[in-house]
């Protein structure tokens, strides 16, 4: 039996953390029942938060992880850091929002327990998820996408949040990005790694309070500066 770890990024979830928590299957399995995986921990990494996202989701069985550091990506590489503790053979990301549906979890793991996929991006393609995607932000993952195929020669769709990798292969990709620029460098490592990646549709929503990103001029606006300057940085300097 696989284990998971599950990790949540969360800056002032108060209203969102503990549906996130409680959505989260426990067990999964393939189609055939074959192969399955157990989530051994929820580990909820607070940036900073100055309401009770962390005492919220302690109450709910999560393991809260501090990061005083702001960041997208500071609050992932905590996470990354607190795994070492009971290593897991499967890796999640989710976002503390509860704009992804934690219940798709099987389908995003499905790829990696039969095998064909180290790294898994769940690709926001449901009907829904035009709504949810503010047009700024579908816009810059259109552009970063397109860079990631032209530099790298890896198709995506999307760099969506709500991801799944081997920690093997986590720990090889030697994340550095501590801010936006988080998705799409693990993304285009994995196509310079040659790791084996793929997508899967999930649902998407408007998320539970307001985007410290997307959601604003500005958020967008340094978001689409991070990543297009990481995706050049790692194609020419690197």
């Amino acid at each position: 039996m696989k284990t998971i770890s599950v990790v949540i990024p969360a800056l002032n979830e108060e209203d969102a953390i503990a549906q996130v928590i409680a959505d989260i299957p426990k067990n999964v399995c393939t189609p055939d029942g074959h192969t399955g995986a157990i989530v051994q921990e929820i580990i909820v990494v607070d940036n900073g938060s100055t309401d009770n996202t962390a005492a919220i989701a302690e109450q709910n069985g999560a393991r809260v992880v501090h990061e005083p550091r702001r960041g997208y990506g500071s609050a992932c590489l905590a996470g990354i850091a607190a795994l070492a503790e009971s290593p897991p053979d499967i890796v999640v990301f989710l976002d503390g929002d509860y704009s992804d549906y934690p219940t798709d979890l099987p389908r995003l793991l499905q790829p990696i327990l039969e095998g064909s996929a180290a790294l898994v991006i769940g690709a926001r393609k449901a009907s829904n998820a035009r709504d949810a995607l503010l047009p700024q932000a579908r816009f810059g993952n259109w552009l970063a996408c397109l860079l990631i195929r032209r530099f790298f020669g890896a198709h995506y769709t999307d760099l969506g949040p709500f991801r799944a990798i081997r920690y093997s292969q986590l720990l090889a990709l030697n994340m550095q990005d501590k801010t936006f620029g988080w998705t799409v460098e693990m993304q285009l490592k994995a196509a310079k790694q040659a790791i084996p990646a793929c997508e899967v549709p999930v649902r998407y929503r408007k998320r539970i309070g307001t985007s410290k990103i997307t959601g604003t001029l500005t958020g967008s606006l340094k978001a689409g500066y991070k990543i297009l300057t990481t995706l050049i940085y790692h194609r020419f300097l690197t």
